[in-house]
């Protein structure tokens, strides 16, 4: 019996742990704080600098037909 509670009580912490771990995230909106001020700078550095062609610059004939 005494195993069980220690289990019980060890699984109990954890979850109080984890839940306590997202009521911090959710009400400071870290995860939200994350997303604008740490990846969005991240994702806009990576990908406003790739290379991507001039789609205005293809003469028509380049161009595959649709209706095939």
């Amino acid at each position: 019996m005494k195993t069980c509670l220690k289990i019980f009580f060890k699984i109990f912490r954890i979850a109080a742990l984890v839940y306590g771990i997202l009521f911090a995230v959710f009400y400071f909106d870290l995860d939200g704080k994350f997303l604008y001020y740490i990846w969005e700078p991240l994702m806009i550095k990576r990908f406003d600098n790739m290379k991507r062609p001039d789609a205005t610059a293809m003469p028509y004939s380049m161009k595959e037909n649709i209706e095939s």
